[in-house]
């Protein structure tokens, strides 16, 4: 590629930042109180605008039900335009309610399951209102001991409630569908795997999609890969970006292994020029799902942000018809050395060309600190309460 196609796909590449990755939040062990930290989902608005203004690459902003809720949405739609970005993903709460401690859709008691299915149809309608196509969904349920509850009647549960929301859904609006392996629940997950929510999104229909988040797997597991057999499949919807050391540890993106992002974006790029994925990868809705507890939430956004472009623009440099030859010729460690050659390079100064040209900060992260927007926040704001943790 030339460095102005190069340039010309990390502007098209879009990455939507969290409502929740803005306020206080943190783990189930404490969560820090920040000063300028926002309260109400507007300043969470003002945050992102901030940063989509620094990077110039994250017009929409993710919402999460009941965190977000507010009276009437529609003059939401119109403050978060005013700032120049979008509400992007709406994401449902079926996790923290006293009803939904043995499950939510997958609950034996229909009622609990009426419950969880109403409030979905709710973001389905609030999604409409602010012009999302994207309805994010993560279930928390499962079971904590063999014998708690049968299996294969939990899954039947969960396809007939999925199916009800997936038919109110309007033209045009994703259904994304998270896994995860463990945690809340510890003996068994109801969509514990990329496997389970791929069948699940192909009962429901064409617009059902698979969301990888990148913390949500065990050790070891060969995230590249799934996210090139899912493209292939036509099922890959988006990520949840993140990074972990441990399980769902909810860190930077690209803080702990850069390695493994950058092949994630090299397994994209490649099956962006079959003609058989390309619409797939077209459609791949990039978001961050992080928790920032200890580091500070505007610029742990902006960082993630440049992250995940260095991946991305280090995936653009691999040079393909070489890998291709190499790749031919059983060279294996040619073939290899290509993918570091890329992995390697400095990218700063391509980004910074990048961001420069569609009038964004060249070095964000200076540029916000220069700014005085954190101390502005924090005299404005001051520092809110925090409800994290146990409580002994």
């Amino acid at each position: 590629m030339s460095r102005a196609e190069i340039i010309r796909a990390i502007h098209a590449l879009r990455i939507e930042t969290p409502s929740w990755g803005y306020g206080n939040s943190g783990t189930r062990f404490k969560v820090f109180a920040q000063p300028g930290a926002a309260r109400t989902l507007y300043e969470k608005i003002d945050d992102a605008a901030l940063v989509h203004r620094l990077t110039g690459a994250c017009p929409t902003v993710a919402i999460h039900i009941p965190w977000d809720r507010v009276d009437d949405w529609t003059p939401v739609r119109a403050y978060a335009r005013e700032r120049g970005i979008a509400i992007g993903a709406v994401n449902p709460n079926v996790f923290q309610d006293d009803e939904y401690r043995f499950g939510s859709v997958c609950h034996r008691d229909p009622a609990v399951r009426k419950r969880a299915v109403a409030h979905m149809l709710e973001c389905v309608q609030i999604a409409r209102t602010v012009e999302s196509g994207a309805l994010s969904l993560w279930l928390a349920d499962g079971t904590n001991y063999p014998g708690q509850d049968d299996m294969r009647s939990r899954r039947a549960r969960l396809i007939e409630s999925l199916a009800e929301v997936y038919a109110a859904m309007p033209d045009g609006m994703r259904m994304l569908i998270e896994y995860k392996f463990f945690e809340p629940a510890f003996y068994h997950t109801d969509l514990a795997d990329w496997g389970m929510a791929h069948l699940l999104a192909c009962k429901l229909g064409p617009r059902a999609q698979v969301l990888v988040d990148t913390g949500h797997h065990p050790q070891g597991t060969n995230i590249e890969q799934i996210v090139a057999l899912l493209i292939d499949e036509g099922r890959l919807g988006g990520f949840h970006f993140n990074n972990r050391k441990y399980a769902d540890d909810d860190l930077m993106v690209g803080s702990v292994n850069p390695y493994e992002l950058f092949l994630i974006f090299h397994e994209i790029l490649g099956a962006g020029r079959d003609p058989r994925c390309a619409a797939t990868v077209q459609d791949i809705a990039y978001m961050l799902d992080q928790s920032h507890n200890v580091e500070p939430k505007i610029e742990a956004a902006i960082q993630s942000v440049l992250n995940v472009q260095s991946a991305y623009a280090k995936a653009l440099l691999v040079d393909r018809d070489a890998l291709a030859a190499a790749q031919a010729q059983d060279d294996v460690l040619g073939a290899n050395r290509i993918l570091h050659d890329a992995f390697e390079t400095d990218v700063r100064p391509l980004l910074a060309d990048a961001r420069t040209a569609i009038g964004a900060a060249a070095d964000p992260i200076t540029a916000f600190r220069a700014s005085g927007y954190a101390a502005r926040i924090a005299r404005e704001r001051g520092t809110a309460p925090t409800g994290g943790g146990y409580t002994g």
